[in-house]
């Protein structure tokens, strides 16, 4: 018989690549993961990991079994959703996490309505990139994640994941004041590819988004400039010292006097965030009106 808590050692490591990552992911020592792992083998009657020099990888028997496991544990997630729901699971914490401007766009008021609507639900939110809050539900860190559309993010016909879009917003060109393009109506960004530019940095879902719409428009930025943070994008900008591209909803409230901000000619770079659950874990009577407050909250946006 295998253990289901097998299979969670098995996903994590074909998630995270390495043991020593997959341990840490689940809160577990190495040797552990490598004696649960031998034990799955046994269980199984197969080698179901290959190890090299830059991790392991999962054999043919390790991919079969993997798929199984996501359809197991999604079906163990709607389990507890219906036990909890049979017990009523009005009252709980759920933790949350996301970027730090979803966080203050839908999380914070969804929040807000979440205290009247369902007083009984408490809310932990961890500050956490688009790309790391996905795998942190994966790994059970977290139950629910406000994600960002990136290369490589999860589809939405992942097996280990529910999807729930929320909104999708346009990229600002940000210029110095004294760019030639600083008066033009909308920039085209072919005629910014000879600029220094500023961005987040890579792994950060929105850098996928600044180097692909360049390369969309026939270049590859010249990223001189390094930040996450987007007060700190627009500072260097209004130093002078290159140019960017921000997500709308990131310059709301910010001092703008230093800089020049343009929509983008044609089809404007969009980032599109959603939220995410582990597969058959939506309708978790606790997970459920978080969920429906986020999306009530992001068509206000609208």
């Amino acid at each position: 018989m295998i253990e289901a808590r097998r299979l969670h050692i098995l996903r994590a490591l074909a998630d995270h690549r390495t043991v020593t990552a997959a341990a840490a992911a689940l809160y577990l020592t190495p040797s552990a993961v490598s004696q649960q792992l031998a034990a799955l083998e046994q269980e199984t009657g197969h080698r179901l990991v290959d190890r090299g020099a830059r991790g392991v990888r999962l054999t043919a028997a390790g991919d079969i079994l993997l798929g199984h496991a996501n359809a197991v544990l999604a079906q163990l997630e709607r389990a507890e959703a219906e036990l909890a729901a049979y017990d009523e699971g009005e009252a709980g914490t759920v933790t949350v996490a996301a970027f730090a401007t979803g966080i203050a766009l839908v999380l914070a008021p969804a929040l807000a309505e979440l205290a009247g609507s369902a007083p009984g639900i408490r809310v932990r939110v961890q500050d956490a990139e688009g790309d790391a809050s996905l795998l942190m539900v994966l790994d059970r860190q977290v139950d629910v994640a406000v994600a960002v559309e990136y290369r490589g993010a999860p589809d939405a016909d992942d097996p280990r994941l529910t999807r729930v879009p929320l909104y999708a917003e346009p990229f600002d060109a940000v210029l110095p004041p004294g760019h030639p393009l600083a008066s033009v109506a909308a920039v085209p960004l072919a005629g910014l590819a000879k600029d220094p530019w500023i961005g987040p940095y890579s792994g950060n879902p929105c850098h996928d988004v600044v180097v692909l719409a360049c390369e969309y428009a026939g270049f590859r930025p010249r990223l001189t400039h390094s930040s996450d943070d987007f007060r700190a994008v627009v500072a260097l900008a209004s130093a002078g010292v290159g140019v960017a591209l921000v997500p709308r909803s990131a310059l709301r409230g910010m001092d703008l006097g230093g800089v020049v901000v343009r929509p983008v000619d044609g089809v404007a770079p969009t980032r599109r965030v959603f939220a995410a659950v582990r597969r058959g874990a939506a309708e978790h009577p606790l997970f459920r009106p978080v969920l429906a407050a986020l999306r009530a909250t992001a068509a206000d946006l609208g």
